[in-house]
């Protein structure tokens, strides 16, 4: 069985990803990208789904005396556990090498003191655990290799020699003091010729520069900053180093309640996400990752704007329809397992919203404008005008009947509004008093049938009376003000209405038309979206005491999944989440504003 979610750590090369567990398996992998289908699949099953074991020996024994820690070596995505045995210690240094334009991942073994005896359990399974490869002896007596293929896939595992035993291979060898032994696993088309294996030693000190070098520039003055730094970093072992798009999460189907159906594949583009990752980088001083979105999101968005899609495959693909799959069984038996999205098809007005006010931010930092940039930003303005009376699924993702859900009216609002304010600010040129028009025009509407009077609070969509937490997004994007007495209203509706155990709901689930079984766990982005509330509109210490328990709730190596469950005190939903990071960074960024304000 897999291991709790939050007792996973994230290696990865900004092409794909690993999660190693606490027991040192790799339970997840898939190669090449982060959308191929999984060669390590147990996170979504058990161990005969595939998984890459190296610990030491007798490690999982309840009464071993071993012990793991664990950490990031400062600025980096290189992964390094101490192993504490009755016989001695080793260090277990993982990463996989960036800017090589290859699928490897390194295992090093380094003796610290006494001698360890370390066990090393292989099970390869190609395509969601349905490909058992054909495996076959290569290489040397002093270099063993490992070969398995299965149709298009092929890994060659260099290291100490494997042996088969009903199609697991295992090792064991020992390490003493001052002693190193590598184990590097590369992901080939089968149809090639083996790679050569890599200088790992040259390849640690490249990754370890490449990394340290982008995190130098990072900037962030206020509280919680390693763990802001740390979020910087997952965010961007999430963006696609060659297309630029950014990944949702690294996984599929991790549940969103133990047990439950809301399984979902987060391994895409979606546009809201990636604009929200976008805005958070920028804020740091992250320039290069915004210039190449945005050329992604050309490439993505090319054509007809009437096209356009809430969310993409890492390159721009556009088809990504959903299918369950039945080789894996789920995460504790939560099925289905998902691949692929059916959101891919819905509308969902609320993107351009967070589009367009990502791309103003990259103007306002000084990424420089260029004339299919602002052709584009026009074309999606002139999109979201002609569907301007089209009801919509909403940020949520609502698989019910479409409504005018209040969050989305206001992001279209934050459109046309980034847009005017290209024309005021900017010099570009555009139909600035048809936007201000539309503009108005929606807050005039938003204020007559998105605004409970009588309670005193916005409400998730027009002709309802339930809150919904993206309506604390309508201050952040300029349409309200913080301490306006229409946003407190709604905070304390939100307050009274979706706190579980004092972290927020999305929405009241059995109250919802969302076309699934009600029943979920507080989502962690919409907690430090209440974060950022209350720090800008003058409940500081509210804010100091949340974000301390949200980060709490962090796992050792500072990562966050999707939403908590607060009654089982665990991390739910896929991992690592974008979107958790990044509303993590802004609610940080938020206390440190005010503390510098008060």
């Amino acid at each position: 069985m897999a291991l709790r979610i939050e007792d996973y750590g994230l290696i990865g090369d900004r092409h794909t990803a690993a999660l190693v567990g606490r027991d040192g398996s790799i339970d997840w992998l898939c190669l090449p990208r982060f959308d191929s289908a999984s060669t390590f699949g147990a996170l979504l099953g058990d161990e005969h789904h595939g998984r890459w074991l190296l610990a030491p020996f007798g490690a999982d024994a309840p009464d071993s005396g071993i012990t793991a820690t664990r950490r990031y070596r400062d600025g980096s995505l290189i992964l390094e556990t101490t192993w504490d045995t009755p016989t001695g210690a080793v260090l277990v240094t993982e990463f996989m090498p960036s800017g090589n334009r290859r699928a490897d991942v390194v295992r090093r073994v380094t003796g610290l003191r006494g001698r360890v005896r370390m066990g090393q359990q292989l099970r390869i399974r190609f395509g969601y655990a349905k490909a058992l490869p054909w495996v076959r002896q290569a290489g040397t007596e002093a270099d063993p290799v490992l070969l398995a293929v299965a149709g298009p896939d092929a890994l060659a595992v260099h290291g100490p020699k494997l042996t088969a035993t009903d199609h697991v291979h295992t090792s064991d060898f020992e390490v003493g003091e001052g002693e190193t032994v590598d184990i590097v696993a590369t992901w080939f088309p089968s149809y090639r010729d083996v790679p050569e294996v890599v200088d790992v030693e040259a390849e640690l000190e490249a990754t370890h520069h490449e990394w340290s070098t982008w995190t130098r520039h990072l900037t962030h003055d206020g509280p919680h900053r390693d763990h802001v730094i740390r979020s910087l970093i997952l965010l961007r072992a999430l963006t696609h180093e060659d297309t630029g798009g950014i990944v949702a999460a690294a996984t599929t189907s991790l549940p969103e309640q133990a047990g439950g159906v809301r399984n979902w594949d987060y391994r895409y583009v979606w546009l809201r996400d990636a604009s929200l990752t976008l805005d958070v980088l920028l804020d740091h001083g992250s320039l290069d990752e915004a210039a190449q979105w945005r050329m992604w999101l050309l490439r993505a968005l090319a054509g007809d704007p009437a096209d356009v899609q809430i969310m993409y495959g890492l390159a721009g693909e556009r088809e990504l329809p959903e299918r369950e799959l039945t080789s894996l069984p789920g995460y504790e038996g939560a099925s289905p397992v998902r691949v692929g999205n059916g959101a891919v098809d819905q509308f969902q007005a609320d993107v351009i919203g967070e589009v367009m006010v990502a791309l103003h931010s990259a103007r306002e930092a000084g990424v420089a404008e260029d004339s299919s940039s602002w052709s584009l930003q026009r074309a999606l303005l002139t999109f979201t005008a002609d569907n301007l009376e089209k009801r919509d699924n909403g940020i949520w993702e609502m698989r019910g009947e479409p409504q005018y859900f209040t969050h989305s009216r206001a992001m279209m609002w934050a459109a046309f509004d980034r847009g005017v304010r290209a024309i005021d600010d900017f010099g570009l040129e555009g139909e600035r008093e048809r936007w201000l028009s539309l503009r108005d025009g929606l807050a005039e509407e938003i204020e007559a049938q998105g605004f409970d009077a009588d309670r005193g609070t916005y409400v998730q969509h027009y002709g309802g009376r339930d809150v919904d937490a993206s309506l604390l997004q309508l201050a952040q994007v300029g349409y309200v003000a913080y301490d306006d007495e229409r946003m407190l209203g709604t905070v304390a509706a939100i307050e009274q209405d979706l706190l579980d155990d004092g972290f927020v709901l999305r929405y009241r689930t059995e109250n919802s038309t969302d076309g699934l079984p009600s029943g979920e766990n507080p989502f962690l982005a919409c907690s430090f979206w209440l974060v950022e509330q209350y720090a800008h509109s003058g409940r500081v210490e509210d804010a100091r005491a949340l974000m301390n328990r949200l980060a709490s709730l962090a796992n050792d190596l500072g990562m966050f999944s999707e939403e908590y469950d607060t009654a089982a005190a665990r991390q739910m939903g896929n991992t690592p989440q974008a979107l958790s990071h990044l509303t993590f960074v802004r609610a940080a960024d938020a206390i440190a504003d005010a503390q510098r304000d008060g």
